[in-house]
């Protein structure tokens, strides 16, 4: 009879070892490569085309990558160009709140590139 409870708890263990946390679970990578080819390339062209530029711009786009969702950040780069031009279109997307918001959530991860690889 001692056996019986001494197999739950290894059970219970092994099935608890099974479903680990959600932090400490790998971060979802789904930013396709192109896109992050894409970044890389735009940031050593702002900011020079050396080694170190190519390490800093890695790690910004997968800081921002470990912060925010594709879908999100695809959005905002979207409505950040929609706002570059002129007429009612963009208009719409300087004015409204929602947008407002996504390209709020870009540039705070941004923020947190320029911390995490620009140092």
């Amino acid at each position: 009879m001692t056996q019986a409870p001494a197999k739950a708890a290894l059970l219970l263990a092994c099935a608890l070892g099974l479903a680990a946390p959600a932090w400490a679970q790998e971060p979802v990578n789904d930013y396709p490569t192109v896109a992050r080819a894409e970044y890389i390339f735009a940031c050593m062209a702002a900011n020079g085309q050396s080694r170190a530029v190519l390490e800093r711009c890695a790690c910004s786009v997968d800081t921002l990558a470990s912060i925010l969702p594709y879908e999100r950040y695809q959005q905002a780069e979207t409505i950040l160009g929609m706002r570059q031009g002129m007429g009612q279109r963009a208009a719409a997307f300087r004015n409204a709140k929602l947008f407002d918001d996504m390209v709020a959530d870009l540039r705070r991860a941004q923020a947190e590139a320029e911390i995490r690889c620009y140092r």
